[in-house]
């Protein structure tokens, strides 16, 4: 699979006019080659595939990427100036999001000692590879279909048995005890859960504070399962929920479901979260979702296709994506509804099945 990966990246490279690419992304790294440590570079030609690692992944690295010519990195040795001797390279991206000015500055510093500074023209590239990697192949897309899965059995394992006076962090230790058992790999990210007026902080930490009945508990999680993330939210409320609360779920649960019943493929991002922002607007309270609708989803939690007000990524076939409108009120709390899903087939498929409560018992 890494072969059709990287012929793709190098028709990219064409259209740009690149002589050299360095990937050095983690993500990115391991969608071109497969290799999953920590230190690496990939450096590709039109011809040439070599990934550059340190000694601790040399043959990790062999069994993981066979279609790269692993490249080992020596202790003040300038591994980038053998690179571009051997492959004359002159126009060469780096990901310029991803390089500390640091790094950058060693890499030219060893072709200027080497005399190979007027060689290298720099091309800084913020999301060429990232890009490549929001429509996802059949097998992405399965691994992702896991993650979800195994989030929906911990949310309907864990949210029935939350009692008033736990705090934040046990249902947050629960929920991550819950996902391991089912067979995560980890956490997609630090899981959110949000009480009371701590629900209206967006990505509040989950805390020491106990929570309560009657008050909204936003609960944002998921799993990582071979790499693949999943990320879901579901608000819940403990008890009777007042009047605010049964108004404020019932418009995002109906902007969300309007975006899952109304966008279609070939939408820009921004018309998506359009759909969600004007009706919560109408409702009275635009002023109090402040985040976007959604972001891709994949290999990183965040990534490739926008989905926000300005988005203009147009949502394609293929592509995973979170659907996530919210309504966040200070003093109070908020309420978030989020769920993964792909573009399938002309419109949204919902991956994530987790029942959405508005109430855990």
């Amino acid at each position: 699979m890494s072969r059709q990966r990287v012929d793709k990246l190098r028709a990219q490279m064409a259209e740009l006019g690149l002589d050299a690419f360095m990937v050095s992304a983690a993500e990115n790294r391991r969608y071109l080659s497969g290799f999953t440590g920590s230190n690496g570079v990939l450096f590709i030609t039109a011809k040439d595939a070599a990934l550059v690692t340190d000694f601790r992944y040399l043959e990790q690295s062999a069994q993981q990427a066979p279609d790269f010519r692993v490249v080992r990195m020596q202790p003040r040795v300038p591994w980038i100036v053998d690179l571009l001797k051997e492959s004359g390279a002159n126009k060469v991206a780096y990901e310029a999001e991803n390089v500390t000015v640091a790094q950058f500055n060693r890499w030219r510093d060893a072709l200027k000692q080497a005399g190979l500074e007027s060689q290298a023209a720099w091309t800084p590239t913020s999301d060429e590879v990232d890009k490549l990697r929001a429509v996802k192949e059949p097998e992405e897309l399965r691994l992702i279909e896991r993650a979800c899965e195994i989030s929906d059995a911990a949310f309907e394992a864990v949210a029935p048995t939350i009692e008033p006076g736990e705090t934040e962090e046990s249902v947050a230790w629960r929920l991550e005890k819950a996902m391991r058992e089912a067979g995560a790999e980890a956490l997609a990210f630090d899981t959110i859960v949000a009480s009371g007026p701590n629900a209206a902080l967006p990505h509040h930490r989950a805390g020491e504070r106990q929570i309560r009945e009657g008050e909204p508990i936003v609960i944002d999680f998921g799993a990582r399962y071979k790499g693949y993330n999943a990320d879901m939210t579901r608000t819940i409320c403990l008890g009777a929920p007042d009047d605010q609360f049964r108004r404020i779920y019932d418009i995002v649960l109906g902007a969300q479901l309007t975006v899952a019943e109304t966008v279609r493929a070939d939408m820009t991002g921004a018309e998506a979260d359009k759909i969600a922002r004007d009706i919560i607007e109408k409702a009275g309270h635009g002023d109090k979702f402040g985040h976007s609708l959604g972001h891709g989803i994949g290999l990183a939690v965040h990534e490739f296709p926008r989905v926000g007000p300005n988005a203009q990524d147009k949502l394609t076939e293929g592509m995973p994506f979170t659907n996530e409108p919210g309504i966040y009120i200070p003093g109070w709390g908020g309420v978030r509804i989020e769920d993964t899903v792909v573009m399938e087939h002309g419109r949204i498929r919902t991956i994530s099945k987790a029942h959405k409560y508005d109430t855990a018992r």
